[in-house]
């Protein structure tokens, strides 16, 4: 997997994380369900690199 697609799918996780909390925090659920729409799509894009390497190998 390329270095910069894992940082890339990671830091879209992270950024969802943060939003999700921030939505917590602050009642706002439509900030809270993009954050989580955003993690699990970083997940999936890891997902998807993991299943390409795994056929690289």
């Amino acid at each position: 997997m390329g270095a910069i697609d894992k940082a890339k799918n990671k830091a879209e996780e992270l950024a969802g994380k943060t939003k999700e909390k921030v939505g917590e925090a602050t009642g706002d659920k439509d900030t809270e369900a993009r954050g989580k729409k955003e993690q699990t799509k970083g997940n999936l894009k890891q997902a998807g690199e993991k299943v390409k390497d795994a056929f690289k190998h």
